[in-house]
């Protein structure tokens, strides 16, 4: 039997702008469907927001997401939840999406598309334990971790 995990991100309005980002970043084709393709008269509010979207990269990127009904309110950076302090990383999120490449240059370029309006927790740069690690949340509130696999 073979499993596949895959992260599917909830947002209120912002699944399209965040999918059709993801892809610029990642590469690969987005996939969206909108509640009304589903049959919600267009008309109504929230029709045009998502009820399935995933994007997926041939380098073996794939997120999904949709937009929960009701209310859209957008993701606004505030405080930030999640943090570095004396070395240590302090957070209340109860995730991060984590993405791992086989070289810096690989994965700096990553790190420069998913920073664009980001609040960045650590700067991308060589780690004790990889020679490329970087954390930040987008401009989305997603929490990513972005590092270059140590090569055995």
């Amino acid at each position: 039997m073979s499993l596949n995990a895959v992260t599917h991100l909830n947002f209120r309005g912002q699944a399209r702008e965040a999918l059709e980002f993801y892809r610029s970043v990642f590469g690969g084709q987005a996939t969206i469907a909108t509640y009304a393709d589903f049959g919600m008269p267009a008309g109504l509010p929230g029709a045009q927001n998502v009820v399935f979207g995933q994007v997926v990269a041939d380098n073996g990127f794939r997120v999904m997401a949709y937009d929960v009904p009701g209310e859209t309110v957008p993701f606004v950076h505030g405080e930030p939840t999640t943090h570095r302090a004396n070395g240590t990383t302090i957070t209340t999120e109860p995730f991060f999406l984590s993405v791992s490449g086989e070289s810096v240059e690989e994965v700096a370029t990553l790190w420069k598309g998913l920073a664009d309006g980001a609040a960045v927790v650590e700067e991308f740069g060589p780690a004790p334990w990889a020679p490329g690690f970087g954390m930040l949340t987008d401009r989305f509130g997603v929490t990513w971790i972005l590092d270059v696999r140590v090569q055995a």
